[in-house]
């Protein structure tokens, strides 16, 4: 049979696997999947978790639950080879090894980018897995148990002093996330007050959500600022060594949550391999989701997602390319297991078109913006038609059963305000007091 190796478990990785057990034939491919993760995470969904809205699990999808006849790798691919149709795979335990493939299908996704800015790499938590979305809600929380002890003073307003590093739809989402959860908190801790909390927004442009109209984006900033955030337009972060967030403006703060969401860039695993990538590392794909170079399709190789230069055919993509987001990773996903199943049986493929159907953000509980070309929608109706997309767009009928069960139970109880940040260091109870020899 012929061998099919997808490269990511992501959007498009999962959801081209998914797709390809539907379509191919009993004997007709062997389909393998790698992925460093053994879950796909519905990353619309991050906000939320870092809000305490929706328990982490629940926003995951794992991957041998639900891929029934694809072999499932947890590990990494290091290098691919096309030239020889090899790749390598790094598992986090034990040695590498080779696989052969017929068709590669690379899904990798992409990682937050960032700049050579003094202290970020170092202070900055991102907004783009799981585990920064726990981390960012325990860590919330636990400033404000330590900032409760604390009189007024410089190391109170640290604690309490928030920042967000970019002022796109991730950003803006965590933000307004953020400041809810904390505006939830105040009631639990008498000694703190609103005035006590800082949220400072950070775009080095000259607006946010350049996905919406210009008078949806200031409105957002209006409602924001309504509710005790300042956001601080064209200004660029230039240092956080410490903590210390010092700005263009001149203006110097101290923080101690600074979560960084101004950008993606293509998986990096790339650069291990020979197929053909653009200035920006992205692969280039022609609009059918096959891989090109300059002397045409490269045979055997498919991308989609994040990691590729997917042509944007409706040509209100940036570049002429599309956006990278979920909206189009799960459509790609779907045309390119079709593509490769025509390829498969001699068929003709069919080019990759949508046109975007809108723009959707939660900006907070019971608050949110909506943006369908000249129709914008705010407040409470635009969050409830967030949460209703989203709640349906997460795959799987068990994990939508779960993010709603959240939801109805947040609903009468309110959102989990518990902090788990002591599991990251789970053997410190049991060090500190275990017996050892004298």
């Amino acid at each position: 049979m012929p061998k099919i190796l997808i490269v990511g478990g992501g959007y498009a990785g999962f959801y081209t696997a998914r797709k390809l057990e539907k379509w191919l034939r009993r004997g007709e491919a062997e389909v393998t999947m790698v992925d460093p993760l053994p879950y796909m995470t519905y990353q619309p969904f991050l906000p939320e978790v870092a809000a305490g809205s929706i328990e982490p699990r629940h926003a995951v999808v794992p991957h041998r639950r639900h891929l029934k006849t694809t072999t499932v790798v947890t590990a990494k691919v290091t290098a691919i080879d096309h030239a020889t149709k090899t790749a390598t795979i790094q598992p986090e335990v034990g040695d590498s090894w080779q696989v052969d493939y017929d068709i590669v299908v690379v899904t990798a996704g992409a990682v937050s980018r960032t700049f050579p800015i003094p202290g970020v790499a170092d202070e900055a938590i991102g907004m783009k897995t799981i585990e920064e979305a726990v981390e960012v809600r325990d860590r919330i929380l636990t400033n404000f148990d330590k900032a409760a002890n604390l009189p007024a003073g410089p190391e109170r307003d640290r604690l309490l002093t928030f920042v967000v590093v970019g002022g796109g739809f991730a950003g803006i989402e965590a933000f307004g996330e953020m400041r809810g959860l904390a505006s939830s908190l105040l009631p639990l801790y008498p000694s703190l007050k609103f005035e006590d909390t800082h949220f400072h927004l950070i775009e080095a442009m000259g607006r946010i959500m350049p996905e919406v109209s210009l008078e949806t984006s200031k409105w957002v900033i209006k409602d924001l600022a309504q509710r005790g955030a300042q956001i601080h337009l064209e200004t660029q972060l230039k240092s956080a060594v410490g903590g210390v967030v010092e700005l263009s403006t001149g203006e110097s703060f101290e923080s101690d949550t600074i979560v960084w969401t101004a950008g993606v860039m293509a998986n990096p695993v790339l650069r291990g391999t020979d197929l053909p990538t653009d200035e920006r590392g992205r692969m280039r794909v022609q609009a059918d989701l096959r891989v090109i170079n300059d002397d045409g399709v490269v045979e055997g190789a498919w991308g989609a997602g994040d990691v590729c230069a997917v042509p944007d055919l409706t040509g209100g993509g940036v570049g002429g390319f599309c956006v990278p987001n979920a909206q189009h990773a799960v459509r790609q996903a779907k045309l390119m297991a079709k593509n490769v199943v025509a390829s498969l049986r001699g068929e003709d493929t069919k080019d990759y078109f949508h046109k975007n159907q809108g723009a959707v953000a939660g900006l907070g509980l019971y608050d949110g913006v909506f943006q369908s070309g000249k129709i914008a929608i705010k407040g409470f109706p635009a969050w409830l038609i967030h949460r209703g997309y989203h709640g349906m767009a997460m795959p799987m009928f068990e994990r939508k059963a779960r993010v709603f069960g959240n939801w109805i139970t947040n609903f009468f109880w309110g959102r989990d305000t518990i902090s788990l940040e002591a599991s990251e260091e789970p053997r410190r109870a049991f060090e500190e007091f275990a017996s050892r020899p004298k």
